[in-house]
């Protein structure tokens, strides 16, 4: 029998170059020919705690070379890896905790007293420790045992992890992702980003979401790639570490921090050959200022929780500056309307796609996974998009995040583009407000590139010209700062909560 694991997959890599370090952080490395052995420490663990295959191993910890060992012991395995924000709080993780139900908690050994109550309420086994110093109850575990070379045999559509989307409006969702999902997806974008064979990657992202995770590491693996391994990212750090690598992927904030430091400049990316940029829209200030001061475009794809990546920009040719590029070649893509069908170029409508890449589902929700797809198969994003003639996709923003204002529909990513585009603004934010006459009302947060008194009368006045009147801001609003999650993502749920009596005091 094939053995589909996905770490069954990766270990043919670990031997081509087995003397070069795969992890290289500031606390510790491992070199690949490493690997197998160390993940067999975790897997005998594994063992002697009672854990099978197909129960839940969830993991709130520190960035570290150990965490990752940790995740490729869940593959090998056959048990299903959740990785958790370290943000989060007790309150949160009671949720994730209780709708998971882990046969394993692994959490900063700070934590594990409260996260031990925790556990024992919910009716949780086993709670260990683990943090990027080696410190925590997980290594007297590892120090007890001796290593195995077991290796379960999964099906490809055996689960391999369970995402948690970030639950932004109600609850959570768990997206389930097989073996063949991050496969599949992996191989796709070593061939499409053209990976080469001394790639070294620089790695600033978290690891518990699937840019950082299954896209960064995942690649990496199977192109026996090294990856300079930072705890977070810094923007004077990676500065100093870009003239080692040739790859950095990263969120558009990382981009703009790099822009904002003097030593950022064409001579410290002289080795570096593809900045990748995803997770939250790339804008368009940012893309133009890095090529003037760099020489390089960053390259922008798209993807989610449920699919990981969906399109992307192109390694070789054009790359525009506001798009996602196209869609994947394992990927097929399509834009509906109200009515159910196709759009035709230009115009918008929701992105559906099906392929390799889709999740296998909700975590126990059954009906929700049902309502996300369509009779023919096809995945559900959510996002609002347009298509050009060429192909290229352009993310207008998400449907729910839709504005119907006195009867006509708003995307607040064509406002939003708009907005950008005017020089006196540095990055600008729209959301819909209740409104007692027009239902919801257009409305602008807005952070200045300079002091401008006469702001709101200029900016009506140059939007005039570019966007029809219902789709103009009935109020703009000056911000000093634009609330994000970890990820760079917008958090338009906390303005829209802050702000929701704008209109109707």
């Amino acid at each position: 029998m094939v053995n589909n694991n996905l770490y069954a997959y990766f270990e043919k890599n670990f031997l081509k170059y087995p003397k070069r370090d795969f992890l290289s952080s500031d606390h510790g490395s491992i070199k690949f020919e490493n690997i197998h052995e160390e993940t067999g420490f975790y897997v005998a663990m594994f063992s002697n705690m009672g854990i099978s295959k197909g129960d839940r191993v969830v993991a709130q910890v520190e960035k570290s070379v150990e965490a990752v060992l940790l995740y490729l012991a869940c593959l090998r395995y056959g048990a299903i890896y959740i990785p958790l924000n370290t943000a989060y709080t007790k309150e949160e993780l009671r949720y994730f905790l209780s709708d998971s139900m882990p046969e394993l908690f692994v959490c900063d050994p700070q934590k594990e007293n409260s996260m031990r109550e925790l556990a024992k309420e919910l009716k949780l086994n086993n709670v260990i420790s683990m943090n990027s110093r080696k410190e925590g109850t997980l290594f007297h575990r590892l120090s007890e045992v001796l290593s195995s070379s077991f290796v379960e045999v999964c099906k490809d559509d055996d689960l391999a992890a369970i995402l948690y989307t970030s639950g932004t409006t109600g609850r959570s969702k768990g997206a389930m992702l097989t073996h063949k999902n991050l496969l599949s997806n992996a191989l796709v974008l070593l061939d499409y980003w053209a990976w080469e064979e001394n790639d070294i990657l620089l790695h600033a992202l978290p690891i518990f979401h699937v840019h950082g995770l299954f896209v960064a590491l995942n690649c990496a693996i199977l192109n026996s790639s090294k990856v300079i391994f930072l705890d977070f990212f810094d923007s004077k750090r990676v500065i100093s570490e870009l003239p080692n690598a040739t790859v950095m992927m990263g969120v558009p904030t990382y981009y703009v921090r790099l822009l904002n430091e003097q030593g950022f400049n064409k001579s410290v990316c002289q080795n570096m050959r593809l900045f990748i940029s995803g997770s939250a829209p790339l804008l368009s200030e940012t893309f133009n200022s890095f090529e003037e001061r760099t020489g390089m475009q960053i390259l922008e794809r798209y993807g989610m929780s449920e699919t990981s990546m969906i399109t992307s920009n192109p390694y070789s040719g054009n790359r525009v500056a506001g798009t996602v590029g196209f869609f994947l070649p394992s990927v097929d893509g399509r834009i509906i309307n109200e009515k159910g069908e196709e759009v035709v170029d230009g115009e918008i409508g929701v992105l559906e796609m099906k392929g390799p890449n889709v999740f296998k589902g909700y975590w126990k929700m059954p009906e929700k996974t049902k309502l996300e797809f369509t009779p023919d198969g096809y995945f559900i994003t959510g996002d609002m998009a347009s298509k050009s003639s060429e192909g290229r996709i352009t993310i207008v923003g998400r449907e729910k995040d839709l504005i119907i204002s006195g009867g006509y529909n708003v995307y607040p990513k064509e406002v939003e583009m708009a907005l950008d585009m005017i020089g006196f603004i540095k990055e600008s934010c729209v959301i819909g407000l209740p409104h007692r006459d027009f239902g919801e009302a257009v409305t602008a947060l807005i952070i200045l590139q300079e002091t401008n008194q006469e702001f709101e009368v200029n900016i009506k006045h140059i939007l005039n010209d570019k966007l029809a009147k219902f789709k103009h801001p009935k109020k703009i609003l000056l911000l000093e700062e634009i609330p994000r999650n970890t990820m760079g993502k917008v958090q338009k749920n906390i303005l829209r909560e802050h702000y929701k009596n704008l209109y109707l005091e």
